[in-house]
């Protein structure tokens, strides 16, 4: 194994926090070493004895590679672009609002755009800057975000229809009468917006501080909760309150497949991949989704499924599990791409521990614009706190376009 890679210390730079220094080309090392140990491990199993250092060492790999195949998937974050002057009046004055309390400006520039979205109580709307920078950052942590359909509006529910029954067709002769066609019969999806918020706090130091970059600040302050928030719902939301996660809609075997249903594949055993033929299910599940999505789809596990995953071999020895092509690349299951996503299920009896599906088409995530702030020098005093509230919803809008493996015998 190639301890120097794993044992590398990180690099630190003044005002960055240190992260751990390694290469595309490390990565590639450090799983042919992981694959060798894991040789060594099934060595041990087939002769009944298993060494504990093995384990040690394999889950010290299996740490190394999740943390680094997910820092290298993030996109980067977009270059800034110059604000018109309207937006640098708005900036202004919302810095003046956040350092200061001073809301005259905003109010001003609200009766200026006739705007009736924001209020004394209900707090201002932040700056467009500061929106796009939050927005930005949910992308790069909040997993399902990242590969989802995003689509903003201004009202509080998105409605979407879609065809239940086609009309009437069929093919006729040059001369054949043409029976009357039936109509089109619709029907509706909603995606209501839900509050989401976070609530940071600010010393008087580091408001009065200049130097420091209020909008940013705030970003970094509700990125983490805001995506933890977020992440949990898309997958396991329950729809009050909040986005309603694909995995709590009606879950059906893939052959009893219906609209409004997500379709299961099992693994034909409760709590595992199947002992003799482990990876069938996985294939199974790949051919369960449709050519047109296939294209574009993903797979979606947590960190401890993936590590479970990362074991498998073909009929001819090789992994399935394949670390990034290149640099910015993700991770790739059966050559489609993986994400992680710690809200899912771990392994374990009747448990859809892997979704695989083109999440843009399937999964779509609401925003309403704009990000508002209430500024509270009162409640924690001698603190201030910032009451930042989002509306996001989410759900699923193509039944067809996701699947999922469920650990049980049917």
């Amino acid at each position: 194994m190639d301890m120097e890679i794993l044992n590398r210390a990180p690099e630190q730079k003044a005002g960055v926090p240190a992260e751990p220094y390694c290469t595309h080309e490390d990565v590639q090392r450090i799983f042919e070493s992981y694959k060798q140990e894991n040789e060594t491990r099934l060595a041990e199993i087939t002769k009944g004895k298993r060494d504990p250092l093995t384990e040690e060492k394999m889950a010290r790999m299996d740490a190394r590679i999740d943390s680094l195949t997910v820092k290298s998937a993030r996109p980067a974050l977009a270059s800034e672009r110059k604000d018109s002057a309207e937006a640098r009046e708005h900036k202004a004055a919302f810095d003046d609002y956040v350092r200061h309390g001073e809301s005259a400006n905003l109010r001003a520039l609200e009766v200026k755009a006739m705007s009736v979205g924001s209020n004394p109580d209900g707090g201002y709307t932040v700056p467009f800057e500061t929106e796009r920078t939050i927005s930005e950052r949910l992308t790069l942590i909040s997993p399902i975000r990242g590969i989802a359909g995003v689509r903003q509006i201004s009202g509080n529910v998105y409605k979407k229809p879609f065809m239940t029954a086609g009309p009437a067709a069929g093919w006729v002769g040059e001369t054949d009468v043409r029976a009357q066609t039936a109509s089109a019969t619709l029907a509706e999806l909603q995606f209501p917006a839900m509050e989401l918020y976070a609530q940071p706090a600010a010393t008087a130091t580091l408001l009065e501080d200049s130097a420091v970059n209020i909008d940013d600040w705030l970003a970094q302050e509700v990125e983490q909760v805001f995506a933890t928030q977020e992440g949990a719902a898309f997958v396991n939301g329950d729809g009050t309150n909040k986005p309603k996660g694909f995995l709590q809609y009606t879950t059906v075997a893939e052959a009893s497949w219906a609209w409004t249903k997500i379709g299961y594949v099992a693994t034909g055993t409760a709590g595992a991949f199947d002992a003799d033929a482990p990876i069938d299910a996985v294939i199974d599940l790949v051919y369960a989704l449709k050519a047109g999505y296939r294209q574009n789809a993903t797979f979606v596990m947590n960190r401890k499924t993936q590590a479970a995953v990362r074991k498998l071999k073909d009929a001819d020895g090789q992994y399935l599990w394949q670390p990034p092509t290149q640099q910015d690349g993700r991770a790739t299951l059966l050559t489609y791409p993986l994400v992680e996503a710690e809200d899912m299920p771990d392994i374990a009896a009747n448990a859809f521990a892997i979704a695989f599906g083109d999440f843009k088409r399937g999964y779509l995530v609401v925003d309403r614009q704009g990000v508002r702030v209430l500024r509270d020098p009162f409640t924690a005093k001698p603190y201030v706190l910032f009451y930042t509230t989002k509306r996001v919803g989410g759900g699923v809008q193509d039944f067809d376009a996701i699947k999922l493996l469920k650990f049980a015998a049917s």
